[in-house]
């Protein structure tokens, strides 16, 4: 019973890239997923998250309008849009199953994310 991140990699500011969420051993609809990043020296953040449903979504104000979250139930798998990056996005990207957030929540509780899975590197840099 896993979450696997996926997709990280180094690009250069201003490109894009997709993180991927897969669950192997359990089902991702019946929960909110959240993407979280912990940059060197730095406390871990939440970045962005989506309800069970799909239905709402929040974002981070630092990645608001360049993150889109979006979830494939059919798959699994839970995808992370990252565009117009920027050398402050580069961090270890998580993420997280749980009761965090849900279509009623005007804000995510990032404290009732419980299952998590292992990190990506983003790295962005020219």
């Amino acid at each position: 019973v896993q979450l696997q991140a996926s997709g990280g990699g180094l690009v250069q500011p201003g490109n894009s890239l997709r993180l991927s969420c897969a669950a192997s051993g359990f089902t991702l609809d019946g929960y909110a997923i959240g993407w979280f990043r912990q940059a060197p020296g730095k406390e871990r953040e939440g970045v962005s998250c989506i309800s069970s449903s799909g239905g709402s979504t929040y974002y981070a104000d630092s990645v608001k309008g360049r993150f889109t979250i979006s979830r494939d139930n059919a798959k699994n798998t839970v995808y992370l849009q990252m565009n117009s990056l920027k050398p402050e996005d580069t961090a270890v990207y998580y993420c997280a199953a749980g009761w965090g957030y849900s279509d009623y929540y005007d804000y995510p509780r990032w404290e009732d994310f419980g299952r998590w899975g292992q990190g990506t590197q983003v790295t962005v840099s020219s």
